[in-house]
């Protein structure tokens, strides 16, 4: 057997390990996000009941091979070399694909990642295998292909995108009116019905989409099959009785519900989805032990379509990664956080900005929404509205949604995703879960004027990430597969290098700014204001250096250290940007008697946003001078830029003492330093219209000299109101 096989054979195994990673990373969102978002428990008992799940998933998993050996090729049409340099493509192309998707945040669905790399390197091979023998044309592709099995996929996106939001809001509607968001009374009296309801939708599916395959000879699942109705009656009305049980126990049935929808969402996951991770590697194996007996690479790979049942300790080793890969993973929070933020019912900080189209369809809802209030009673819409109401800030937990919500959530999926396998549909669990989730955000009101135009994009960049993953995953396997069969061993090792540097470097390397901690929210407002109190003195200390290397590299026309300035100086204005989102939390917090705190700290917060914005005007025009290579400063506009730069360090240099000792005398002195800084800032104008009007400077370095004095000016300016507001903050404090 070839060295070249054997090494493919390591890099496919290190990669299905990868692949594991990789794809838990991506698919704990379907799984993690109700419980998570609800906090129907603490983060540490979710993730034991989801391990729970994913191993005993794993373990009973079966006929997983399937579409790795033979759903999208016909193996009896490629030899064992074609196979090798086929499942290779795949491998890399699928572990990069969705590695850039956990990188940017976006859930996608593992199954059309596989299905299209597979389509997209057996597309590679076969048009190799065509280009070299004279009897074959591109017509005979159809010949070597299947199809079917990725326009079902493509059918399954648009049916689970529609079908999944419409549900979801319908469902979390009709909740709603039941329960409204004090949901305590309601729950008492017929809580176990309902909450019944969401536990046989959910056993229901654990059996049917991730246990059927290994229970499939048993008569429990022989009768259900023939009589469903009766079958899930009797579930109901178990499962009622138990919850009442429970419920009398003192027992929150809510969270018990979230938790069982967790482990079958997770089971299910792990039984089915095992395939997209190791399913490809597990037939390069089989392939590679297939070739090894005859001594033949040659041969033709017909064994693929055996049905083989997959090996327990492999299963058994799988479920152990996926659950380490759980535990570990920092960007599965980093997806879960995607769909948390879209669903939220708090406001805040957007993840996503506004579009047009965003924007036309709030406007659109709000035009339907105005004739309803026409048609409907007024009697009927007070008694909707207030089924609606939301509870008063005091009330409210710090969850992103209440339990209620994540049932609903877990039950609408566990339905839809049960109903579609009955039925044979190829609906796809991400796509599923992502899009009930938003319909019941958008039917529970967490889409509020100040919002949906932002969630909205968020949602329809998601959608429209899902769809690019099939064009994605095709193109990149494809690309892939053609220079592995033509480029051989020297290709085998360059992809490898430059797919093994993408995972080290997304994974493994040091991001720039992660030595700058993210603004996390504070549980006491004495916190919050010490925090704010040192974020200014060590503010004003690196704007006064920022500001001063800046000039420097001006005069000196030095790209990199602007370039670095330029980054610094964007990191505090988006600091400051977060504290400006964090103002009204902390403001509610306040009692009473705070109100004067509250006044300054408002400035404080205001002021330090308008330094950073100054001198992010300051740094970027700078940069962006230097780097399109325009004529530098004259000395004429160096000298006058110095002496400012001489009295805006002197200002900064007793600014930055007041804060740190807190004494605050000095205060007048900074007012008169910053008069005598503006005469100058005045003279240097007027010497600059001097030479504008002798033509003596350069239209392009007379704008960016004007731009630094003038933003010089206003952060000064801003800086100075910064002091006095610290100074009286203080007082109060």
């Amino acid at each position: 057997m070839s060295t070249l096989f054997t090494v493919i054979i390591v890099i496919l195994a290190i990669l299905a390990v990868t692949g594991l990673f990789v794809g838990v990373t991506n698919d704990a969102v379907n799984f993690l996000n109700s419980a998570l978002g609800s906090k129907a428990a603490p983060k540490r008992i979710i993730l034991l009941v989801a391990s729970a799940g994913i191993i005993i998933g794993a373990i009973t998993s079966s006929g997983m091979m399937e579409v790795a050996r033979s759903g999208m090729f016909d193996p009896s049409l490629f030899t064992f070399k074609d196979v090798m340099f086929l499942y290779l493509g795949v491998m890399f192309a699928n572990v990069i694909l969705l590695d850039l998707y956990n990188s940017w945040g976006l859930p996608t669905s593992t199954t059309v990642s596989l299905v299209f790399c597979l389509l997209g390197s057996a597309i590679a091979v076969s048009t190799y295998k065509i280009a070299n023998d004279p009897a074959l044309s591109m017509n005979s592709l159809g010949e070597f292909i299947n199809t079917g099995r990725a326009m079902g996929i493509i059918s399954a996106i648009l049916l689970s995108v529609v079908l999944s939001f419409t549900c979801g809001s319908i469902v979390m509607y009709v909740s709603r009116l039941i329960f409204s968001f004090r949901y305590q009374k309601p729950l008492k009296r017929f809580g176990a019905l309902w909450c019944g309801i969401s536990f046989t939708a959910i056993v229901y599916f654990a059996l049917f989409k991730g246990l059927k395959e290994p229970l499939k000879e048993s008569l429990l699942i022989e009768y259900m099959s023939n009589h469903t109705f009766n079958s899930l009656l009797v579930i109901w009305l178990l499962s009622s009785l138990v919850l009442w049980l429970l419920q009398r126990g003192g027992i929150n049935i809510l969270k018990t519900t979230i938790l069982a929808g967790t482990f079958s969402l997770a089971l299910a996951f792990a039984g089915n989805d095992l395939v997209n991770f190791i399913g490809v590697p597990v037939a390069s194996f089989e392939s590679y032990g297939m070739a090894s007996a005859t001594g033949n690479m040659n041969m033709m790979m017909d064994g693929l379509k055996a049905n083989v049942p997959a090996n327990f300790y492999l299963l058994a080793t799988a479920g152990v990664i996926m659950i380490v890969a759980l535990w570990t993973s920092k960007k599965s929070m980093s997806v879960s956080q995607t769909e948390l933020s879209l669903s939220s019912q708090n406001e805040g900080k957007e993840k996503y900005g506004s579009s047009l189209f965003s924007r036309s369809l709030v406007r659109f809802a709000m035009s339907i929404n105005s004739g309803y209030t026409r048609i409907v009673p007024k009697r009927m819409q007070a008694a909707i509205e207030k089924r609606f109401e939301p509870l008063p800030e005091n009330e409210r937990s710090d969850a992103s949604y209440d339990l209620i919500r994540a049932t609903v959530n877990l039950t609408t999926a566990s339905i839809l995703i049960s109903l579609a396998t009955s039925l044979k549909l190829p609906l796809s669990t991400t796509y599923v879960c992502f899009m009930v989730a938003m319909g019941s955000s958008l039917a529970d009101r967490a889409w509020g004027r100040e919002s949906a135009v932002y969630r909205i994009t968020g949602v329809m960049t998601v959608v429209a990430g899902w769809f690019v993953t099939g064009f994605g995953a095709f193109l990149i396997a494809y690309v892939v597969g053609l220079a592995l069969v033509y480029g051989g061993a020297i290709a085998v090792a360059a992809v490898s290098l430059l797919c093994g540097w993408m995972l080290y470097n997304s994974n493994f390397r040091k991001k720039e700014g992660a030595d700058t901690p993210a603004v996390e929210p504070k549980e006491q407002t004495g916190e919050v204001l010490e925090d704010v109190l040192s974020e200014v003195c060590s503010t004003m200390d690196r704007v006064n250096k920022i500001y001063d290397r800046t000039l420097v590299a001006v005069f000196k026309e030095n790209r990199k250290v602007l370039r670095d300035m330029v980054k610094e100086s964007n990191e505090i204005f988006y600091q400051s940007r977060e504290r400006k989102y964090e103002v009204l939390p902390t403001l509610l917090k306040l009692q009473d008697n705070d109100i004067n705190t509250a006044h300054y700290y408002i400035q404080i917060v205001d002021y330090l946003s308008e330094v950073a914005k100054a001198l992010v005007h300051i740094t970027r025009p700078c940069f962006d001078h230097i780097d399109n290579n325009h004529e530098g400063l004259s000395k004429e506009q160096v000298v006058d830029l110095m002496r400012v730069n001489d009295e805006v360090e002197n200002i900064y240099n007793r600014i930055n003492n007041m804060l740190r000792s807190k004494d605050f005398g000095d205060l007048d002195v900074v007012l008169q330093l910053r008069d005598q800084l503006f005469d100058t800032i005045a003279e240097a104008i007027k010497n600059q219209l001097k030479r504008i009007k002798a033509k003596e400077t350069s239209t392009k370095a007379s704008m960016l000299y004007l731009t630094i004095l003038n933003e010089t000016k206003t952060m000064v300016l801003q800086s100075r109101n910064l002091l006095k507001s610290q100074s009286y903050f203080l007082e109060h404090k």
